[in-house]
């Protein structure tokens, strides 16, 4: 072009890129051992990090991972030998943390999700399990099936 630039006029507007919503994954598997509880909220709370979330976001998310693990152990595995199954995913601001394991399942998900039902018969347990992670994360998903386990899928949108 003769050493002549083309240029668009200003019109001055800024474009921004959106944010690009890349998808980022993590998988644990623990035994099912109660002391393990603790290293399942941290590890995902690790993972979450890179969201930026708030430390009530934090607490929040390591509450619903520690019900989820202590009812796998508690339940699922009935205190005996097994394997939990933890994955998280982080897409955009939203965390996605499943918890799964091949224990004894659940006959009746939804009886089983109201708050104070239990089937611990020792009265340690309050059955509040369901509740709290319904209460500390935006989404609660349960899938289970006697003899063959149960995943509870758990979503988190952070800094929203």
């Amino acid at each position: 072009m003769n050493g002549v630039e083309k240029r668009e006029p200003d019109t001055g507007v800024t474009e921004t890129k959106k944010e690009e919503k890349k998808k980022e994954t993590m998988r644990l598997e623990i035994g099912s051992d109660s002391r393990n509880e603790s290293f399942a909220r941290v590890v995902v709370a690790v993972f979450a990090s890179r969201l930026d979330p708030t430390l009530e976001e934090i607490d929040d998310i390591k509450t619903a991972v520690s019900e989820a693990v202590t009812n796998a152990v508690v339940h699922g595995y009935r205190g005996g030998e097994g394997s939990i199954y933890i994955e998280a995913a982080a897409e955009g601001r939203e965390l996605t943390v499943t918890v799964r394991d091949s224990g004894a399942g659940i006959a009746d998900v939804a009886k089983a999700m109201e708050p104070m039902y239990t089937t611990d018969c020792t009265g340690e347990r309050s059955g509040m399990g369901f509740a709290f992670m319904e209460a500390f994360m935006d989404q609660v998903e349960v899938w289970s099936e006697p003899g063959k386990g149960t995943a509870v899928t758990m979503k988190k949108r952070i800094g929203g």
